[in-house]
């Protein structure tokens, strides 16, 4: 993350106003900043969009090739996060240190997505065993002001919404062989199923309190933080991964405080993205750089 120097009096100003719910820009301890979304930006993606979380900004395209299942899922597609960390964002993501990051958050999403409980993979299978979707979700990291995890998680989220595969037929060749047709009509495609895809909410521990939608400034007062993946069902939220990052520790009932206020931060993040993906996608049909920022949680 971005190394934010503060001076003790400042990290002591901040430590209290987290004791007594009120941070220093005026959330409480449950609160996410506003958010600004725009979708379909990225003209040969199959879906893309941009995120933004105070100064935070991401872009998110995803493209998508066939493949073969993997021997032990035959019956599912596959799905790859790619991250890139653009060294405009932060002097910290110079050299080695955007390949880090980069890195655990790729690892963070693909455990988040792969667990049983998440993204149904199922529907991505061509034909079992032979031919499938495998999606690649290029994430582009455009400037860093906290809380990375959790708006890369909205983004990635938001362009598999946005995003439309071609209808695939099959024929039969001579010799009993299958061939595969894609449809080259735009309009003739299919979308994905996104209500389970997670989301990563991180819960940082500053003191003895825990804040969601850390700030780069609050980053830097945490000892330890928790980034917890939720995938939601209905009205249900489990949990498909666990990372933890700092040099402190949580007490087991602080931790289970954190879950609990992650799965129900992400219920919330999660029915305020939704409703602004179909906001936006009804409401805002201009054209490729027409279209107007769609803003959420204002």
């Amino acid at each position: 993350m971005a190394n934010v120097l503060l001076s003790e009096a400042e990290k002591t100003y901040i430590l209290h106003g987290i004791q007594k719910d009120y941070r220093n820009d005026g959330r409480t301890n449950r609160d996410y900043r506003p958010m600004e979304l725009e979708t379909d930006i990225v003209v040969h993606a199959m879906g893309s969009a941009r995120l933004r979380l105070a100064n935070t900004d991401i872009l998110v395209a995803v493209k998508a090739d066939i493949d073969v299942p993997s021997p032990d899922r035959p019956k599912e597609g596959k799905i790859e996060f790619f991250v890139d960390c653009s060294a405009n964002a932060t002097p910290d993501f110079e050299g080695r240190g955007g390949e880090e990051l980069a890195t655990e958050i790729s690892n963070t999403l693909s455990k988040a997505y792969l667990s049983q409980q998440a993204f149904d993979l199922t529907p991505l299978c061509i034909l079992a065993k032979h031919q499938c979707w495998k999606l690649y979700v290029d994430i582009l990291i455009l400037e860093c002001g906290g809380n990375l995890f959790d708006a890369v998680s909205l983004a990635v989220k938001a362009a598999l919404y946005n995003t439309k595969l071609p209808r695939v037929s099959s024929a039969e060749l001579d010799g009993g062989a299958m061939d595969i047709i894609l449809s080259d009509d735009p309009y003739d495609c299919e979308r994905l199923n996104i209500e389970a895809a997670p989301l990563l909410v991180t819960v940082c521990k500053i003191g003895d309190h825990c804040v969601v939608d850390p700030s780069a400034e609050e980053e830097e007062c945490s000892a330890i933080s928790v980034v917890i993946g939720v995938s939601r069902k209905g009205h249900k939220g489990s949990v498909t991964s666990i990372r933890t990052s700092g040099e402190g520790s949580f007490h087991a009932d602080t931790l289970m405080k954190s879950l609990d206020l992650g799965v129900s931060a992400a219920a919330y993040l999660d029915k305020a993205l939704l409703a602004a993906l179909k906001a936006d996608e009804e409401n805002n049909t201009k054209p490729l750089g027409e279209k107007e920022i769609f803003g959420f949680l204002k």
